[in-house]
Formats: C-alpha cells, structure tokens, sequence
C-alpha cells in the first residue's frame, strides 16, 4: 500500500458517502473505488459496505482509523521537513496567564532545539493543541507532562517590616489572596485564622504580584514569578509551603500530531533545568 490508498481510505472513513470523499480528494468516483478496493485486496479486509446512502464502516476500517491518520501524518510531516525552511510544521500552545516568563522563555527555546522545523503559535489562555500550564488547570480530559516543580514563597515590599532578614517573625496582617485561583484552598492554612488580616484581593497570582511590588502587602507566590523582581523581597517560611508543577497540558488526540508527538517526546528525556532553584 501507499500513502495515496491511505488518504482515499480516510476520506471515506470521515465523509462516510464516496462521492463527498471523491470530491474532497478531487479525483473521480470511479478512481476512488478502484483505489479503496486495492487497499482491500491488499489487506485481505472489507473496509466499507455499500449503503443507499454513504458507506458503512467495518471493524476492520475501524482499527486501521488511527494507524493510518498517524502514517499519512508522519509522511507529510517529512514532506515538510525535507521542502525547506518555507514548509515549517506548525503547532499551537496556549500559554495560561500565571506562568514566569522564564519558563515561557526556556519552553520555546527547548522546543525549537527540539524540533527546528517547528512553526511555533503562542497564544494566550485555554487554546491551541496544547498548554504550558499549571498541572491544576488540567482538565479532566487531559493528560500533563511536568517539566519544572517549584515552592510557593513568601513575596513582600520592600518596605514591609518583615523584609528584613533579622526581624523576628510576626502575624501578617496584610495579606493579599486570589480567592478564585486554584492554589487559594492550599494556601488558606499560611494566612491565618484573622478575616482583618487582608490588604486585598488579585484575580490572579501575576496581579497579585503587582500588588505586592506596588507595596499592598504580602503574597504567597510561585519562586519563577518573583525570582529577580527589582520591588520586591522573598523570605523563607517557617512553616513547610505549597508547590506547583508546571507542564504540559494535552488531549491525548493531541500526540496523533507529528509536532506535539516530537515535543513529548523530546521532553521526556530532556527534562529542563528548574530556573527558580537555579
């Protein structure tokens, strides 16, 4: 068999109705049948069964499904690898909004090592064939590939009693929480029992961040979004802080990609180095 009996036969497979996958495959009706009855002869398998409508799929076209979808994409995809740089495989991540633009960065930076072919689309938020996020934002559907583990610190102003490494340790009383982010249930047991010790709510762990920097008050906050923040001064817990892993969210659909295929399994191996701890 070749490529071209595979694409006739995923045509039909997903248009089910020979002459909507004729038309979709812009060759004739009568070419078509006579390429799927090859791939059948060549299987020893019946893969459709005539309808008055359409085609009916056997259980032997069902198993191929999958085999075939990854085969035509792997050719296409050392089609493009071997056209030039003008042919790149495209990929698209969304990127969720509380990940540390140094993990962004040394995500692309691996990805493109990884696969310099790579025609990489960022966008923001739950989008794309895949997410750069934290393994709490996966959905239930999804699989997660870890790539760094990091603690929550303790994030104050710089001009917070506390910032100073030798004062001695006292309730906070101006803490600022993200009530509707995932991580606020595993942080409730750090900020006391007080409801007046708050200076402010945040949407979000990154305007938490500005909160703090602008000098509100303290927050709890990964280490990559403070590590190097000019405004602002981390100081270790007396008490054992929460972590986080930050990954790769996907469907499990998402690896029939040639590009997505080739990322985990690049970073499966090459796991990258944990900027915050560094």
């Amino acid at each position: 068999m070749d490529i071209r009996h595979l694409k006739a036969f995923l045509a039909v497979f997903e248009e089910r109705n020979i002459t909507a996958a004729a038309q979709r495959l812009f060759i004739s009706q009568p070419t078509l049948s006579v390429t799927i009855k090859q791939l059948e002869e060549e299987l020893g398998a019946t893969l459709f069964v005539r309808q008055p409508r359409g085609v009916e799929v056997s259980d032997e076209a069902r198993l191929l499904y999958p085999q075939a979808r990854r085969m035509v994409a792997e050719s296409e995809a050392l089609s493009r690898m071997f056209r030039g740089r003008e042919n790149r495989a495209p990929l698209t991540l969304g990127i969720e909004g509380d990940i540390a633009a140094s993990h962004i960065e040394a995500f692309v930076r691996m990805a493109h090592q990884a696969l310099p072919n790579l025609l990489l689309t960022l966008e923001e938020g739950c989008h794309g064939d895949g997410r750069l996020a934290v393994e709490e934002m996966c959905c239930e559907d999804e699989l997660f590939l870890p790539l760094w583990e990091e603690s929550y610190v303790m994030a104050l102003p710089l001009d917070h009693p506390m910032a100073n490494a030798q004062a001695g340790w006292a309730p906070i009383e101006d803490w600022i929480t993200c009530p509707q982010h995932p991580s606020h249930q595993r942080l409730m047991a750090l900020y006391g029992r007080s409801p007046e010790a708050l200076a402010g709510h945040a949407g979000s762990l990154q305007q938490a961040l500005h909160m703090v920097a602008a000098g509100v008050g303290v927050a709890m906050l990964p280490q990559s979004l403070v590590s190097g923040h000019e405004r602002i001064v981390v100081r270790a817990l007396h008490l054992s802080a929460p972590t986080r892993r930050v990954g790769l969210c996907y469907a499990a659909q998402a690896l029939e990609l040639p590009t997505m295929r080739g990322l985990h399994e690049y970073f499966q191996v090459n796991r990258p180095v944990d900027i915050a701890a560094a």
